[in-house]
């Protein structure tokens, strides 16, 4: 469904043009030639106006008694959910069958096997450092990474319109328009974020068009009317400046046929696509959206935080219910509290203006290893992160360009 919305900005004079027309400048009549503007043809001339569709002004639209709040904000309007009723809370968990599970130990030919996929899906990085170098310590650690995601529904209200295609209306006189969180729809799967419009039952008027005030044309811009431009090679002289033979362009005559309405003089109205009415409406936005929460626990290695964030991780523990509760009792503290940490700072975003469908927080192992190497004489490391083994490798010794990414 196409709609548009906009803002009217050129309001017409008591001689149905606008100011800027009434001060027409005298080289006017040069540019539109032995055209007489003063023939409207039933056009309304809008040469100054913008061609984008624009909005009617709210005074024009008969008020709903359930939507008048649409008009003190601007046209747009959030509407509260209808709040919930909280569960009870979760009995306490025990965490020790949760905490016997270790990521696989690296070994020497895992790290080495790790170094040479990553450097095989390099087209610079050579293979024989991977192969030759000496690996002399292996640092592991296991991590911990919590993430609660929340996926939730907010509504907004707009006023909108569309050409009217002489269909059916249905307006006012056929009931009372529901309130927005009254309205069913079906949600899409959770946590998977959407957007959809719809058109409030018993919310639509038929106005006519604001931009052409009916007629379904204006004036061109281009050519004011006229149909015809002045050429742009000679300026209508006829023939280029300093040249005897008439203009090639024009063919002697000074003018060119408009290029914006193709001669016609006039355009069909683009807001009301030449139908002459608009049909007014009240547009439900629902927004599926799911939040995001993250936390890494903290580790001693070098390795950058947002590759870990990314990582490939083994499930720990995961917890999905339509309100899910703090991991007060967790082990690691550091957990714990970015689970109540995360938790609060969706409830304060969304509370008061969206809907909660379904909360999801799991918990992942992160491996991690870092590899101490020598190779020609010199030292250095890289790194082993994920179940996936992925490799971070800051300064790789044979490498035979500086333009590819090393992660």
């Amino acid at each position: 469904m196409g709609c548009c919305s906009g803002r009217v900005r050129v309001v017409l004079g008591t001689s149905g043009l606008s100011s800027l027309e009434r001060q027409k400048p005298p080289w006017l009549d040069l540019w539109t030639m032995d055209r007489d503007l003063s023939d409207e043809d039933s056009v309304v001339d809008l040469s100054f106006e913008a061609d984008t569709p624009l909005a009617p002004p709210a005074e024009l639209l008969d008020r709903l008694p359930s939507y008048d709040c649409l008009f003190q904000g601007g046209g747009r309007q959030i509407f509260f959910p209808p709040l919930e009723t909280p569960g009870r809370p979760e009995e306490p968990r025990c965490w020790s069958s949760f905490l016997e599970q270790r990521a696989p130990v690296v070994t020497e030919e895992v790290a080495r096997e790790a170094l040479l996929n990553f450097v095989n899906s390099k087209c610079c990085y050579g293979s024989t450092a991977a192969g030759d170098l000496i690996i002399q310590e292996l640092k592991q650690q296991t991590l911990c990474r919590y993430r609660l995601e929340t996926f939730s529904e907010s509504r907004i209200s707009e006023w909108t319109f569309q050409p009217f295609t002489k269909h059916s209306v249905d307006g006012p006189q056929r009931g009372t328009s529901p309130r927005l969180w009254d309205i069913k729809v079906q949600v899409p799967p959770m946590f998977q974020e959407d957007i959809r419009k719809f058109q409030v039952p018993h919310s639509s008027l038929v106005k006519e068009c604001h931009k052409c005030h009916g007629r379904g044309r204006y004036k061109c811009s281009g050519c004011h009317g006229a149909g015809m431009v002045r050429c742009p090679s000679c300026c209508g002289a006829k023939r280029r400046a300093k040249q005897p033979r008439r203009c090639q362009m024009c063919s002697g005559c000074g003018r060119r046929r408009c290029s914006t309405c193709s001669g016609r003089g006039n355009k069909t109205c683009a807001t009301c696509k030449g139908e002459k009415k608009l049909l007014h409406f009240i547009q439900l936005v629902i927004m599926w959206k799911n939040s995001l929460f993250e936390f890494v626990s903290e580790h001693r290695l070098n390795c950058p935080g947002e590759l870990l964030a990314k990582a490939k991780g083994e499930n720990l523990f995961k917890d999905e219910n339509t309100v899910v509760y703090p991991l007060v009792d967790f082990p690691l503290r550091e957990i714990s509290l970015a689970s109540q940490r995360g938790l609060a700072q969706h409830s304060a975003a969304l509370a008061s203006r969206a809907r909660v469908l379904q909360q999801r927080q799991t918990i992942e192992l992160i491996p991690l290893t870092e590899v101490h190497y020598w190779y020609q004489g010199k030292t250095n490391v890289y790194y082993i992160y994920g179940t996936d083994h992925s490799v971070y490798v800051a300064d790789y010794p044979e490498r035979y360009c500086w333009g590819c990414t090393i992660i």
